[in-house]
């Protein structure tokens, strides 16, 4: 699908862009948001919406899984449906519908609607996130681009962030439905951006004729099996789970005819070769470690502090949210680091700075709470500044102009596929962990030790078990901490295979 959305001329370098064109950045930069912070808006409000639609624990995880499953599969596919509809046509249409299946989560009544919904909406959403860089891109002159990356970044790293505490807030003080509603005005408001700010282009309907069935077919089969099996494997104890393995083959078929589509189809629906040159290659996966890093630390917190701390859904939330006041503190001088500073020192140090926050809390004990997350939190903020800005960069700059659209895909797919790898990972191990401290601890304390004996002798056996299990929680909290720091510093050496940019370059930006 190499047809190109035609281009504005190529602005000279002091032209500034117009109202117009900031107002399409508005609307990509609102849409990308709008459709990472649905990602997780549920999250703290699951136990609520599952008691009133009827669902379990193990139905509701859905609520979840349905909208990254959804939006990880059409990441990739937005940039060829652009081509077909025309940029401002395409989101008028993905803006409406995000809106309309916003709505039916809304009144949803009982898990099978509300899956739809969530369905819906991530389908919807996942090509807002892509299409919000290709406005910066066509819309902004090179000199004005990197603030319009940045405005991109900001939405990357604050929609996770921000929605738990949206939808945490909006639980306790007004009800769980007004997340869900919340997208009436602002969809209102973004397709009245898109009909300012964008141009109408006309459909180029014969591009179905040549569409890539075979690679359309695999990427839905292959993403949305992977990332379903990723969501659900430690629920349904992995491969001893008949629907796990079912998930698997599904997945494996699907890569199968992702492949047979590169070598039959005239025009792939995504260019999976630049995976294999080695700039790029080495920015997917360190796309996939920041997103295992991002979405696993996110979920992790608060999980800490409602199991040892006692925080609600509101207060742990408003600690997740100290990580994001750096990273827009450090919008404003973007436009100018990128240009002083070597992407492959920036990412660097991105990495590094995470891997730090994350050693910070392997020192937490059973009597941390939101404080003790304090320094972590900044740390980690300006990680996510130089690690996820600094990469959107260097996944559009390491490939030919041609393929940027195809890359800044990829790029943002490995992002929402690392988040599903990393909450696996999460998952695994804070059960086998947890067993495996609490089992050690156990051992240590004999009858015949001074512990054991005060413990019966006081008839305290039951504080002391949960003493134990309090500390096992903390300790593998700790273990988790330290794969995500060791992983991320493993990561720093793969930006020596990066290619710096000419001095003075200005953003690199799908077109």
């Amino acid at each position: 699908m190499s047809e190109a959305i035609p281009a504005p001329t190529a602005a000279p370098e002091l032209e500034k862009a117009d109202v117009g064109a900031w107002l399409a950045v508005a609307a990509g930069t609102i849409g990308a948001l709008m459709a990472t912070l649905d990602t997780s808006i549920v999250n703290a409000s699951l136990p609520t919406i599952q008691g009133e639609i009827g669902a379990s624990g193990s139905e509701g995880t859905w609520i979840s899984t349905a909208y990254l499953v959804a939006e990880i599969v059409m990441i990739p596919m937005a940039g060829w449906l652009a081509r077909i509809f025309g940029l401002r046509t395409f989101l008028m249409i993905m803006t409406a519908l995000f809106t309309v299946f916003s709505m039916i989560c809304g009144v949803s009544h009982d898990l099978g609607q509300m899956i739809i919904g969530r369905i819906g909406q991530g389908f919807t959403g996942g090509a807002m996130i892509p299409m919000a860089l290709t406005i910066v891109a066509t819309r902004l002159p090179p000199r004005q681009q990197p603030l319009g990356i940045a405005l991109f970044g900001m939405t990357a790293v604050l929609g996770p962030v921000l929605g738990p505490v949206v939808g945490g807030w909006l639980t306790e003080n007004v009800s769980w439905h007004y997340a869900f509603f919340l997208n009436l005005p602002i969809g209102v408001g973004l397709g009245a951006l898109l009909i300012f700010g964008l141009a109408h282009e006309r459909t180029r309907w014969h591009m179905f004729a040549e569409a890539d069935l075979l690679g359309i077919a695999g990427l839905t089969l292959g993403l949305g099996g992977l990332t379903t099996l990723l969501e659900e494997g430690q629920r349904e104890r992995w491969f001893e789970s008949e629907f796990i393995c079912a998930l698997a083959l599904v997945s494996f078929v699907g890569f199968l005819l992702l492949a047979a589509g590169q070598v039959f189809s005239r025009r792939p629906v995504i260019q999976l070769r630049i995976l294999f040159e080695r700039a790029f290659g080495s920015v997917f996966l360190m796309s996939l470690m920041v997103g295992a890093a991002l979405y696993g630390i996110l979920y992790i917190i608060p999980q800490f502090l409602a199991l040892v701390a006692g925080y609600n859904a509101e207060q742990s939330g408003d600690v997740t949210m100290i990580s994001g006041i750096p990273t827009i503190m450090m919008l404003a001088v973007f436009p100018l680091l990128v240009r002083l500073i070597d992407l492959r020192a920036a990412i660097a140090f991105g990495l590094l700075l995470y891997g730090i926050s994350c050693f910070i809390d392997v020192g937490l004990t059973t009597d941390a709470a939101g404080p003790q997350f304090f320094w972590s939190q900044v740390i980690r903020g300006f990680a996510q500044f130089f690690s996820m800005l600094f990469l959107n960069q260097a996944a559009t700059s390491s490939v030919a102009h041609e393929f940027a659209e195809d890359a800044s895909g990829l790029f943002n797919a490995a992002r929402n596929l690392g988040g599903s790898m990393g909450l696996a990972v999460v998952g695994a191990l804070q059960e086998q962990r947890t067993t495996f401290h609490a089992s050690r601890l156990a051992e240590s304390i004999s009858g015949d030790s001074v512990i054991g004996q005060a413990a019966v002798a006081s008839g305290g056996v039951g504080q002391l078990n949960q003493a134990i299990a309090g500390q096992a929680t903390v300790m593998a909290f700790s273990d988790l901490y330290w794969v995500f720091g060791i992983a991320l510093l493993v990561m720093i050496p793969l930006v020596l295979l990066l290619k710096p940019l000419p001095k003075g370059a200005s953003v690199s930006l799908a077109a």
